[in-house]
C-alpha cells in the first residue's frame, strides 16, 4: 500500500526524496532487518550504503562534503528508515543530529575541516557522549572530569548508552566533562575525543531489547589525553551546547516514532484485510476498523506537528517547545499504535517471524531516549510559563 502525504510544507522535491529513501529502506534494509536484529549485528555494509546515499551528513554544508538538505528532508529520511527498521534509523539520527550538528554549529573552521569530511562517506561515525550512570535527565550531574595539563585535557570518567560509539566505524565522540568550578557550580565543557586518543577505550553493549542492530556502547577515559584545540565552543558552555543539540535531536527521535508507527499501522492494515474470521476479513468488524481509524488519526496529528517543528527550525524560529511536543507525542503514539497493531495480529504478533514483534520492542526506547516523556512534560511546562 502506498501512502501519499498531503501537507502544505511538503514540496515535490521532498516527496521525490521520500520515494528514494523508501525504495532503499524497503529493498536494501528490509530483507536484512530481521536477521540483523536476531543476531544483534551492527551492519557496516548498510551503514556504508547509507553513506553513499548521502544520509550520513544530510544537513552538513556542501563545502564540507555534506548534502546541505533542509531539516524536513532529513526528518523524512529518518521517518522512512524507521518505517522499516529502527536500528538503521537510529544510526542515521545519532550521526546527523548528535554527532555532526554540534560540530557544524559550534566548531571552528579548522575543526570543521578536520572532522567533517571524513565522517560523511559511511566509513566513519561520530558519537555524542552525554549519558553517564548518574547523569541522564540531570545532565548537570556529569562526573567525567577533564583537567588541563599544558596543551592537553586529561580526561577521566565513563559514558554509557552511547549510539555509534563502539563499532569499528566509530571515530570518536563529543563528550561533556567537568573542567573546574565556577561560582560554586561545575564548569561543564564539551570536548571532541578521537578514538586513537591515549587512554580512550570503548565497549559494545549487547543483548539489548531494542535497536539490536544499532551500535550502542560504553566509553572509558583513563588519563585520556586530548588537545585543548579539540574543545568545542568555550569552556563552561557545555550545558548550552548539549541541551541545544538535544532540541534538534528530539526531532529525529520524533521521526523515528512517526516512522515506526506508520510501519506498524501498515502491518495492521495488511493483516486485518487478509485475516478472515466468521466469514469476513477482520477489518470489517467495528472493533478492528475503529482501531485502525484511531491509528490513522494519531499519525496525521503526529506528522503535522513534527513537520511544523521542522519548518520552524528551518525558518530560524524558536522550536524548542515544538520539538519537545513532537518528540513526546510521536513516541507515545508509536507505543500505542505498535500495541494495537500487535493486538490485531493476535498470537501471530508474538513470534519472531512477525515484524510487529520487533517494532513492539523497538518503540519502547522512544519514550526514554533524548528526554523521557516525563522530562519532556517538564520542558513543555516551562515553555508555557510554569516555573
Amino acid at each position: 500500500m502506498t501512502y501519499i502525504y498531503i501537507n502544505p510544507l511538503i514540496t515535490a522535491e521532498h516527496e521525490n526524496f521520500r520515494l528514494k529513501i523508501r525504495d532503499f529502506a524497503e529493498n536494501s534494509v528490509g530483507p536484512k532487518a530481521a536477521g540483523l536484529d536476531a543476531t544483534g549485528t551492527f551492519s557496516e555494509e548498510l551503514t556504508s550504503a547509507m553513506g553513499k546515499l548521502g544520509l550520513l551528513g544530510m544537513t552538513v554544508p556542501g563545502k564540507y562534503g555534506g548534502s546541505d538538505l533542509d531539516t524536513l528532508s532529513y526528518i523524512i529520511a529518518v521517518e522512512e528508515l524507521a518505517r522499516i527498521d529502527g536500528s538503521q534509523a537510529a544510526t542515521i539520527a545519532a550521526q546527523n543530529s548528535l554527532g555532526l550538528a554540534p560540530i557544524v554549529k559550534y566548531g571552528t573552521e579548522e575543526q570543521r575541516q578536520k572532522f567533517l569530511p571524513g565522517l560523511l562517506s559511511g566509513s566513519r561515525l561520530w558519537a555524542f557522549g552525554l549519558t553517564e550512570r548518574n547523569a541522564g535527565s540531570d545532565a548537570n550531574n556529569t562526573e567525567t572530569e577533564a583537567i588541563r595539563d599544558g596543551n592537553d585535557w586529561v580526561i577521566n570518567g565513563q559514558k554509557i548508552f552511547i549510539t555509534n560509539s563502539a563499532s569499528s566505524l566509530s571515530a570518536g565522540a563529543t563528550i561533556q566533562a567537568v573542567t573546574g568550578m565556577k561560582d560554586g557550580r561545575k564548569e561543564l565543557t564539551v570536548i571532541m575525543v578521537e578514538r586513537d586518543a591515549p587512554g580512550y577505550s570503548c565497549e559494545p553493549i549487547t543483548n539489548k531489547m531494542v535497536w539490536r542492530a544499532a551500535d550502542t556502547g560504553k566509553l572509558y577515559f583513563n588519563n585520556c589525553r586530548v588537545p585543548i584545540s579539540n574543545t568545542l565552543g568555550q569552556p563552561g558552555q557545555g550545558p548550552h551546547i548539549m541541551l541545544e543539540t538535544l532540541d534538534s535531536g528530539r526531532l529525529s527521535i520524533a521521526a523515528m516514532g512517526l516512522g515506526l508507527a506508520q510501519g506498524a499501522f501498515e502491518m495492521a492494515m495488511t493483516y486485518a484485510e487478509k485475516r478472515v474470521q466468521f466469514g469476513k476479513s477482520i477489518s470489517k468488524f467495528q472493533a478492528i476498523s475503529f482501531k485502525l481509524a484511531d491509528m490513522a488519526l494519531k499519525l496525521e496529528l503526529a506528522r503535522n506537528m513534527l513537520y511544523k517543528a521542522c519548518w520552524q527550525k528551518d525558518q530560524k524560529l524558536p522550536f524548542g517547545k515544538e520539538a519537545a511536543m513532537a518528540k513526546l507525542y510521536c513516541s507515545e503514539i508509536a507505543k500505542e499504535i505498535a500495541d494495537e497493531s500487535l493486538q490485531i495480529h493476535g498470537a501471530y504478533g508474538l513470534i519472531k517471524e512477525s515484524p510487529i514483534e520487533r517494532f513492539y520492542r523497538d518503540q519502547r526506547i522512544l519514550q526514554i531516549g533524548e528526554g523521557t516523556s516525563e522530562i519532556l512534560k517538564l520542558v513543555i511546562s516551562r515553555h508555557i510559563g510554569i516555573k
